[in-house]
């Protein structure tokens, strides 16, 4: 007696994964979009707390801004105004300006403004978007700068120029004006916002320290090794509370080891695991016709 074998039921198989490989790809692309280049993206709104009324003139007495604060300043046409904030890995930092000129019938003449971003290093930092430099006409009553820097990386070689986690500078000065309106009094304020670009701009690496100056006599202060006489501290002194130091993000820098690049691998090998039962449930066929007989 001939018996026929059932056939296979593989479509149920396929609607299934077909369904768990969309609902992955959808998980990804939902929770971690691809990370626009649009410079007016959403960024850190502006911290509550009144910033600083005041500018440092060198990069040892700039004000520390902390990050998404903004600060304002009264200074004099030519002087070199300076504030510094935090940025850390997987950040975007943007620094924008505002200057508010003398009346005009003040001023003799057109003035040219410029914003420059430096680092821990001192290295001054490409923008990708902005206006750096701006001329405001003779009779303007402001000017407005701005800079996008490019994302902060964990790591780079040393002989990149790349942003890496530490302190960032920001120097406003005018570069063109007339000489007769040097020292007219103008008014400056500063912002900085930061837009967090996650780990796509990760390296196979990281800082022992951030760029930051000082740090490392912090770090060893914090240790608990050496206090400030020379002495070992005492277990009351290492128990107190940390407290967040001057140019340090106030949740702390990045520990380095975790990324999301981290759930993308897992991801996408789960989704690599997927794909090949489904291609293999595509390629096994639906067993013997029913028109064979067993044992042929």
């Amino acid at each position: 007696m001939r018996t026929t074998p059932r056939p296979r039921r593989t479509r149920g198989i396929r609607r299934a994964l077909t369904g768990a490989l969309l609902a992955g790809l959808t998980l990804l692309t939902t929770a971690y979009p691809a990370v626009a280049d649009d410079p007016s993206a959403s960024a850190s709104p502006a911290g509550d707390e009144a910033g600083p009324t005041e500018a440092g003139t060198t990069f040892r007495t700039a004000t520390d801004l902390k990050q998404g604060q903004s600060g304002i300043a009264q200074a004099s046409a030519g002087d070199y105004l300076y504030w510094v904030f935090p940025a850390d890995a997987g950040q975007r930092p943007t620094v924008r300006a505002t200057v508010k000129l003398p009346e005009s019938a003040a001023r003799r003449g057109t003035s040219t403004w410029q914003v420059d971003v430096y680092d821990g290093l001192r290295r001054r930092q490409a923008c990708m978007y902005g206006h750096q430099t701006r001329k405001a006409a003779a009779d303007a009553a402001t000017v407005e700068l701005s800079c996008v820097l490019r994302p902060v990386r964990s790591w780079s070689e040393p002989w990149a120029n790349d942003p890496l986690p530490g302190s960032y500078y920001i120097r406003l000065t005018v570069v063109d004006l007339p000489a007769a309106d040097l020292g007219l009094p103008v008014g400056v304020q500063v912002r900085t916002s930061i837009k967090e670009v996650g780990g796509s701009q990760d390296g196979d690496g990281t800082l022992s320290e951030p760029l930051v100056p000082g740090v490392s006599v912090a770090s060893t202060n914090e240790t608990g090794e050496t206090g400030e006489t020379g002495e070992a501290d005492d277990g009351g002194a290492s128990a107190a509370p940390r407290t967040v130091a001057a140019g340090e993000p106030e949740d702390g820098w990045a520990s380095g080891w975790w990324t999301d690049r981290w759930l993308w691998t897992v991801g996408g090998g789960l989704l690599a695991a997927l794909a090949a039962v489904f291609g293999y449930s595509l390629t096994r066929g639906r067993g013997r016709p029913s028109h064979v007989p067993p044992g042929v």
